[in-house]
């Protein structure tokens, strides 16, 4: 007489076949909530109709048209662009350098229309039809202006990095006529800084310019 196999003690129901299983369930009760994980962001799900995302639209440009050391020159500019970046990054014009971006250094300073500027904070579109003038603009051909000449009779730089813009505002300062003493001098160029300590032979410098003396 065969033995009857021993009844089932498991009281739970039988899953039917076609329940789910536990990672399609988490699955699809993640995109009910209405958003997805994506590198560590919830975004919210496109499939509850939420609209894409705009794509950035570009900054508003202007067309500028002026003049740089004697030479039109006609672009399309970025409204925020400053006139540092307009004569170093469109115009090649690398002679400017940026130190602070801040105008406290001195080292952008250029001439509009014959005056002194701190370029890092001036707005291009604003100098529609301007003069400006760069340190590259000074010579005449293999002619030196008279104040680059004076720098180097009067080894006023060291690493150079100030020296465009110590030079662009000596030009003022003379043009100005901010030059009857060393001490005007230096307190018309106190806007341009040099971290070598030059500013002895740089007040000679302009001396030299202004007066014919060192």
């Amino acid at each position: 007489m065969s033995a009857e196999p021993p009844e089932s003690t498991d009281s739970s129901p039988a899953r039917p076949a076609t329940a789910p299983s536990r990672r399609t369930f988490i699955a699809t009760t993640g995109v009910v909530g209405g958003s997805a994980a994506v590198g560590g962001l919830v975004t919210a799900s496109p499939a509850f109709g939420a609209e894409p995302a705009a794509a950035p639209q570009a900054p508003p440009g202007s067309r500028l048209s002026l003049s740089v050391n004697g030479k039109r020159y006609t672009v399309t500019v970025d409204n925020r662009t400053s006139l540092l970046d307009l004569l170093r990054e469109h115009l090649g014009l690398t002679g400017s350098k940026k130190g602070c971006n801040a105008g406290a250094c001195g080292a952008c300073t250029v001439l509009v229309d014959g005056r002194r500027v701190n370029s890092c904070l001036t707005l291009a579109i604003r100098l529609e039809g301007a003069e400006v003038t760069t340190v590259e603009g000074l010579a005449d051909g293999d002619r030196l202006h008279p104040l680059q000449q004076a720098f180097i009779d009067q080894d006023a730089f060291q690493c150079g990095y100030c020296t465009p813009g110590q030079l662009m505002s000596g030009v003022g300062c003379v043009q100005e006529g901010h030059t009857g003493s060393a001490e005007e001098i230096r307190e018309w160029m106190s806007g341009n800084i040099c971290r070598c300590g030059a500013y002895v032979k740089i007040v000679k410098a302009v001396q030299q310019t202004a007066h014919g003396r060192g």
